[in-house]
């Protein structure tokens, strides 16, 4: 009668339920995330389950113990055979010398067969009743254990689907309890984060400022707030999982509402497994957003080399391979949190904006250290909750030979080896030295520039990479770093563009020639 895995993993959830979910929330008067919602819905149905199986027992009859005796139309429940049931249809005496009372009962079974049983007999090590175990997918914690991430996105799912429920937070509350938030109230709001520089704030920080009273119920007051802020513009939860706290929109930086010109990125992803190529070439030795997340091991401690549009936009690129060292939320699309530069301890502001997936505010910084595209950037976790480590190894300003990028009159691009002070260390395929960025800016902000075809600006890259070699020799990564230098373009549509086109010859081990004697 024991249920099993399967039972847990194709649950539906039904509208009794969502009753009884909604029901709970009224008489707890509590805002509950879906985790707890599951887990009261889970002890709910194993009630159920426990009263079901105990009323399938008693349907089924008497536990059988062969000590007691029976008359035909007993029905009896056998726990040695998993408590299948069965009625007696027939008694007769035992022939047994050393038993003279013992007596046989034919059981007709609900699996349709007949059985024998002994009865009457007062030796037999049966005649204790069996108690049966508890059945461990009727636990809660272990049904959470095991089935809480299946269970709980169901749970999310159905709640979503009711109109008297409202959710913010990725916490659930009916509707008809939340207080009425006026805009006198929400106004307050706005001149208290004005006060703060935007934020943020949290809303407990909030409801003191503006004296909202939490005499009826504080969990309910902060809910309702939350909601109204939620649906008001002004505001934005810039918090990360687990934590609400408010910034005031208009404060926020642009390029935290909109993705830098740099970063924005209209075309495809490029599939190479049609090419045979592996998917980690596809990194060619770079960290790029664009391209589909690739699963690693988490680390404490992540150093990348600066492509120029993160360069240029003062951003990092949120990968898989960062990602855990950046406070992420369940919903919310900005979350606010603070760097920390690891050699001077300066403190200041970061947003990582995750629809776009990438990391603001560090324009700044990378100008005061001295940066240039292709500097190695290192990227690490605090001991410091919402704060994020980051450093760069600084030199004394010696001159090294370098890869420069030279806008014409006519606004073309040329590179060239030449000697520049250098402060910081670099990735030496990936380093380009900017002498006119307000030239290059010209590039971005030209719409025919941007609009020409990806596959003209490498060939045009090659020609001037393949001056600075001698063998002509280009690498891949050096052409990603120089492509992107005009032009936002992933690593897979350089990737196909070079094992495609006949001027692109290949070297092995990611070398290219430019060819175009065809």
């Amino acid at each position: 009668m024991a249920i099993d895995n399967n039972f847990w993993l194709t649950y539906s959830f039904s509208e009794k339920d969502l009753d009884s979910i909604y029901n709970f929330l009224l008489e707890t008067e509590q805002p509950l995330d879906k985790f707890a919602i599951t887990k009261f819905v889970v002890e709910r149905v194993i009630q159920e389950q426990k009263e079901l199986q105990k009323s399938k027992k008693l349907s089924g009859g008497q536990q059988y113990i062969p000590s007691k005796q029976y008359k035909a139309g007993d029905r009896l429940l056998f726990p040695q055979l998993e408590w299948k049931s069965g009625k007696v249809v027939s008694v007769r005496s035992g022939n047994n010398p050393e038993f003279p009372d013992l007596e046989v009962i034919d059981v007709h079974m609900a699996t349709n067969e007949t059985l024998s049983f002994a009865a009457n007999l007062s030796s037999h090590k049966l005649n204790a009743p069996i108690v049966e175990t508890e059945d461990p997918l009727l636990d809660v914690d272990v049904v959470i254990s095991k089935f809480g991430s299946v269970l709980s996105e169901k749970v999310s799912t159905i709640l979503s689907q009711s109109k008297d429920l409202v959710c913010i937070a990725r916490q659930y509350f009916p509707r008809a309890l939340v207080v009425d938030i006026g805009i006198g109230h929400l106004n307050l709001c706005e001149a208290v984060l004005e006060m703060a520089q935007g934020g943020p704030l949290s809303t407990a920080e909030l409801i003191d400022q503006i004296e909202l009273p939490t005499d009826v119920n504080a969990h309910l007051t902060e809910f309702s707030l939350n909601l109204a802020l939620q649906e008001d513009g002004r505001f934005d939860e810039v918090g990360p999982a687990g934590v609400t706290l408010w910034f005031l929109k208009r404060l926020e930086p642009v390029e935290v509402q909109a993705p830098p010109v740099t970063l924005k990125y209209s075309g495809e992803i490029e599939d190479l497994s049609e090419l045979g190529i592996n998917r980690d070439l596809v990194t060619i030795g770079v960290c790029d957003e664009l391209e589909p997340s690739i699963e690693c091991e988490p680390s404490d401690s992540i150093s990348i080399s600066l492509s120029y549009p993160h360069w240029r936009a003062g951003t990092l690129p949120l990968t898989n391979q960062l990602r855990g060292l950046f406070p992420t939320a369940y919903e919310t699309p900005r979350v606010k949190f603070v760097f920390k530069d690891g050699n001077s301890g300066e403190i200041f502001p970061g947003w990582v904006v995750r629809p776009s997936k990438y990391i603001y505010g560090l324009r700044n910084w990378y100008e005061q250290m001295g940066t240039i595209p292709g500097s190695i950037i290192t990227i690490a976790k605090s001991n410091t909750p919402g704060e994020v480590i980051v450093q760069t190894t600084r030199n004394k300003n010696s001159k090294d030979w370098i890869r420069t990028v030279l806008i014409g009159a006519d606004g073309g691009i040329v590179f060239a080896l030449l000697k520049q002070v250098i402060s910081c260390t670099f990735d030496d395929r990936m380093a380009i030295m900017v002498t006119d960025i307000d030239a290059l800016d010209a590039i971005w902000s030209n719409t025919s520039k941007q609009r020409q075809p990806v596959e003209k600006v490498i060939l045009t890259m090659m020609r001037e990479l393949g001056k600075l070699n001698p063998q002509g020799q280009i690498h891949a990564q050096e052409l990603y770093a120089a492509v992107n230098v005009i032009k936002r373009t992933p690593p897979s549509v350089i990737l196909k563009t070079l094992y495609t086109q006949p001027w692109a010859k290949h070297l092995g081990d990611l070398y290219f020639r430019l060819d175009e004697s065809n």
